[in-house]
Formats: C-alpha cells, sequence, structure tokens
C-alpha cells in the first residue's frame, strides 16, 4: 500500500513539473512571436523598391529627341564617312573626323537610355528617304550627289550640307531644352547647340561667308 502511494505521488509530481515546463515554453515561445511580429510589421525595416535612375524621370519629350537625333546623327556620320576619300580640303578631312568623332559616342549614350527607358533604338534604314520629319535632314538625292563629287565640288558641298545639317540638329536640341525633362539628355541637347553652332560658324567660314 505504501509503495503504491510513493508511486502515485512519483506519478503526480512528473505530471506537474511537465505542465509547468510547457507552460514556460508557451509563454517563451509567444514573447518571441510578438517580437517578430512587431518587427515585421513595422514600416521602417522595409525597404521601398528603387528605381534606376535612367528609368526615372523622362518624358515625351526626351524619348523624340533621342528617337530623332539617333538617325540625324548617322547621316552626319555617313556623310562625314565620305570626307575621307572625297575631300580635297584637309579643313574638311579635319572637321568631318571631329563630327564623326563626336556624334558616334552620342548615338551610343542616346541608344542606351530608349533601352533603359523600354523603348525602340531606331534601326538603321540604309537606303531609305529618312529626310521627312527631322530639319536638317538630306533626302536621298542629296546623298547621292554627295557620294558622286569629289574634290573641291565635294568641299563645297559637303560643307553646305552640313550647315543645314547642324542646323536642324541645334533646332531639335533647342526644342529638347525647352521642353525635356531628363537632366542627362537636356545636358546632351546643350552640348549639341554649344558644338555644332560653333561648327556652323567654322563651316560658313571655309565657304567665305564670314
Amino acid at each position: 500500500m505504501t509503495a503504491r502511494r510513493s508511486l502515485i505521488r512519483r506519478s503526480a509530481l512528473v505530471a506537474s513539473t511537465a505542465a509547468a515546463a510547457m507552460v514556460l515554453a508557451a509563454c517563451g515561445g509567444s514573447g518571441h512571436d510578438m517580437g517578430s511580429m512587431d518587427s515585421s510589421s513595422s514600416p521602417s525595416t522595409t525597404a521601398p523598391a528603387s528605381t534606376p535612375p535612367s528609368a526615372g524621370a523622362h518624358n515625351a519629350a526626351d524619348v523624340d529627341f533621342a528617337k530623332q537625333m539617333i538617325p540625324h546623327h548617322r547621316q552626319a556620320v555617313a556623310m562625314a564617312d565620305l570626307a575621307a576619300t572625297r575631300a580635297v580640303s584637309t579643313d574638311v578631312k579635319a572637321l568631318a573626323t571631329k563630327i564623326k568623332g563626336a556624334q558616334d559616342p552620342e548615338i551610343r549614350t542616346m541608344s542606351s537610355w530608349l533601352t533603359s527607358w523600354g523603348e525602340p533604338v531606331p534601326q538603321e534604314m540604309q537606303g531609305m528617304d529618312m529626310s521627312s520629319g527631322m530639319p536638317g535632314m538630306m533626302s536621298m538625292d542629296d546623298m547621292d550627289k554627295l557620294k558622286k563629287s569629289s574634290g573641291a565640288a565635294f568641299d563645297s558641298m559637303f560643307l553646305q550640307m552640313m550647315v543645314k545639317h547642324h542646323e536642324g540638329a541645334v533646332e531639335m536640341a533647342n526644342t529638347e531644352k525647352a521642353k525635356g525633362q531628363y537632366g542627362p539628355t537636356k545636358e546632351l541637347a546643350s552640348a549639341v547647340v554649344t558644338a555644332q553652332t560653333s561648327e556652323i560658324t567654322q563651316m560658313n567660314a571655309l565657304l567665305g561667308k564670314n
């Protein structure tokens, strides 16, 4: 009888100890979960999704400028390439080299902007007349005449065409400066105005107009 009572007491003690342990564990777990909830629900611990700068503040004027200036620059580079074998004036050749050196990198820069904005980069449309809609662009007939000329005749035709081409680029760049939003695009437009206005003055001097 005594042994049976001792066994009952031991069993009760074990059950009591286990119950106490469960209560403590539950309390400890609850406190940890609440802490986790407080931390995860706090606004200060959730970082907002960042927007890449290049995909940010731009508008339709920025997109139009890049889409139009890319083919405009490509034509200027094509004209400059002709000067290497057709021009006779060292001044014309040097100017053509300068134009290509400036506008090739600008084409790449504007193409990267369009890509970052989710816009298509204009394809190279060789053999197609791209003169409509863009100021200063040469027609296919103009380009054919330039390709068929050489020597002093080429120099004169190149300078006259490039003056017109540059004037168109300056007009487009001034529109971007007035209506654009994306900072780097407006900076490039300002650089175009400065550089090509200076080159217009230089070309007019070579034509004897100054």
